[in-house]
Parts: structure tokens; sequence; C-alpha cells
């Protein structure tokens, strides 16, 4: 073994998983998220309900375009296990917004065009494996982790419990971190090229991109 002496720099090892490499690759671009305007004034308490109930319509139509895709995907048999159906969230957020708005909510909301955009990402790549994973692993593990304390911040400042929050809870999953766990080994478990795992980041980034992008248009209508 050859000593290193102290003027040689050591190159950081690269991520050995792709739950790792998405983990770096995207820092960045998750915490540009938490900062943004409509992100602070939803957990600061200063963001009005209906400001809340539009985030739950714009979430009807990026998870009802994400877990279209990944119904695709299982039905093609091409899913390698990554689609859960313990995570599906689209008949929660029905849900809350039949509590929140009355049983004609769907005549009540539009999409954002941000909203649009970000659906129309999911449809363009979701039957690509690799690039679902992207989008999947921003969305789903970001509900399993900083979602649980959007929703206490939610519950905190409007009063509401179980009916109107129901996105955030995932009765099927009765302890979060192994099941998060799970979900990662599954990640790194797919069988990928090294230009298909560079393709798995470069997506979600785009996708930490849109969300971001969506916060902004929240914010133009419901931050003062």
């Amino acid at each position: 073994m050859t000593a290193t002496t102290p003027d040689q720099v050591l190159e950081p090892a690269p991520d050995a998983t792709l739950s790792g490499a998405l983990r770096a690759g995207t820092r960045e671009d998750h915490e540009a998220a938490e900062r943004s305007a409509f992100v602070e004034h939803l957990v600061g308490g200063t963001l009005p309900l209906a400001g809340y109930i539009d985030l739950a319509a714009q979430q009807h139509a990026v998870y009802s375009a994400l877990e279209a895709a990944g119904d695709r995907l299982v039905a093609a048999g091409s899913d390698a296990g990554l689609v859960f159906p313990e995570l599906v969230r689209v008949p929660a957020i029905e849900a809350d917004l039949a509590h929140l708005l009355g049983d004609d909510w769907r005549t009540q909301v539009r999409p954002l065009p941000a909203t649009t955009d970000y659906v129309a990402r999911l449809e363009a790549v979701g039957d690509d494996l690799p690039r679902y994973a992207a989008h999947a692993y921003t969305r789903y593990l970001g509900d399993l982790s900083g979602g649980q304390i959007l929703k206490r911040m939610i519950e905190r400042h409007h009063g509401l419990r179980g009916a109107g929050v129901s996105f955030y809870d995932f009765p099927q999953i009765h302890k979060l971190k192994p099941f998060k766990d799970v979900y990662r080994e599954r990640l790194d478990g797919l069988a990928l090229t090294p230009a298909q795992r560079d393709e798995v980041v470069e997506e979600a980034r785009v996708a930490f991109r849109l969300n971001r992008a969506l916060f902004a248009d929240l914010a133009a209508v419901h931050v003062a």
C-alpha cells in the first residue's frame, strides 16, 4: 500500500448505488424546492387554506399522470417491482378534495401552467422505466419523508385531521423507514447501464425543477 502524502488529493468515490447517486445528484435541487416561497408559507402557517387546497388540486393532476404511467408499466410486465400499490395517492387526494370543496370539486379546480407542463413530461417519459423511476423516487420518497413534516404543519395551522390531509397517510405501510429501505433496494436493483443511471439522476433533477415551477405558480396566486 502506498502512503498518501499531504499534498495528494483523493477524488471522492462515486456513489455505488442508484439511490445514493440520486440523493447526491439532486441535493441542491431538493434544497431549492424547500426554500421556495410557497413551501415556506405552507410550513410557517401563513398560507391560506385556499393555497393548500390548490396544492392538492395540482397534485391530483400530477399523481394521476404518474400513476397511469405506473399502471402501464405493470400491464407491460416491465415495472421491475418498482410500482407499489401501497403508494397510490390519487384516491386519497380525491377524498381530500371532496372533503375540502364538496362532491363537485372537479368543477372547481383547474391545472396551473406549470402543472400542465409537469403532466406533459410524465406522459412523455413515463413508459420508460428509468425515467419513471426518477419521477416516482422524487414524489413518493418525498411524501414518505418531508411530506410527513408538511402534514403536521398543515394539521396544526388549519385544524385538519384525517379527512383533508389523507394524502399524507399511508395506511398500508405500517413502518415508513423499513418501507423506504425496501424502495431504495428496488431502485438499486434495477439493471441499468451507466448511461441509463445518469439519465435517472438527470430526470430526477428535471422532476425537482418541474416541482419548483409548480410552487412558483402556486405562490403567484396565493402568496401576497
